[in-house]
C-alpha cells in the first residue's frame, strides 16, 4: 500500500523538518497575516501532516513565534555583522540599510510577518518580540551614540531621541520599499544614499 502524502517524516531529521515547516508557514503569515492563516494550508504546502505542526509547535500561536524568532533574528544578524566592521556615522546606518536589504530581497514576506497587526501581543509572541526589539534597539543606540559623538554630541537625551527617530527612519524606508516590489535591494541601497546625501546637505549651491 502507498503511504499517505502527509502521514510521516521517516528518514528527515527533526531539526531539517522544523525549518521546512518554518519557511512554508513564514511566507504564509508574511503574506495573508497571523489571523487569515490556516494551520490545514501549511500543513498541506509543507507535505507533512497538520498534527505534526502542533505536535513541533504546540500551537498556531507557538508556530507564528518560532517564525517571529527565526525571521527577527535573521535580521538582527545582519544588524551586528555590520556593527562588528570599521563603518562609523552615517556610512554605518547606510551599510546596515543596504544590509537589511540585501537580507530581504527575495524575503520581503519576513518583514510583513514582523510588522503584522493581526499577530496575538501576548504570551511566547510578546516575549520573543521584546527580546529581539531590545536586541535591535541596543545596536540602533551604539549606531546614534557614535554618530553624535563625532559632532560633539554627548546628551544622552538626545541619544535616545535621536535613536527613535533613527528606527522610524529605517521602519518607514522599508514599509515604503515592500509596498514596491519592483524596487531591488541595489535600488533601494542607491536610493538611501541619495536621501541621505541630500538631507545632510545645505541646500545651497556654489557661486558661478
Amino acid at each position: 500500500m502507498a503511504p499517505r502524502p502527509n502521514a510521516g517524516t521517516k528518514g528527515v531529521p527533526r531539526a531539517e523538518r522544523e525549518q521546512q515547516i518554518l519557511d512554508v508557514a513564514s511566507i504564509a503569515f508574511g503574506t495573508v497575516g497571523f489571523a487569515a492563516t490556516n494551520i490545514a494550508d501549511v500543513a498541506r504546502d509543507a507535505g507533512i501532516s497538520k498534527p505534526l505542526i502542533y505536535n513541533y509547535f504546540g500551537s498556531k500561536e507557538g508556530l507564528f513565534a518560532a517564525c517571529l524568532d527565526a525571521s527577527a533574528d535573521l535580521l538582527a544578524t545582519e544588524i551586528e555583522r555590520i556593527a562588528r566592521g570599521d563603518a562609523v556615522g552615517i556610512e554605518r546606518g547606510l551599510l546596515t540599510l543596504a544590509g537589511m536589504f540585501e537580507v530581504l530581497e527575495d524575503r520581503r514576506h519576513v518583514w510583513r510577518l514582523l510588522h503584522d497587526p493581526s499577530a496575538p501581543t501576548t504570551g511566547r509572541i510578546a516575549e520573543v518580540v521584546r527580546t529581539h526589539a531590545a536586541r535591535i534597539d541596543k545596536l540602533a543606540h551604539e549606531g546614534v551614540h557614535e554618530l553624535l559623538a563625532l559632532a560633539g554630541v554627548d546628551d544622552e537625551r538626545d541619544v535616545s531621541a535621536m535613536t527613535a527617530t533613527w528606527l522610524g527612519i529605517v521602519d518607514s524606508l522599508i514599509d515604503w520599499w515592500v509596498a514596491h516590489p519592483d524596487e531591488d535591494a541595489a535600488a533601494m541601497t542607491e536610493r538611501a544614499s541619495r536621501l541621505a546625501v541630500a538631507l545632510l546637505s545645505d541646500g545651497q549651491r556654489g557661486e558661478a
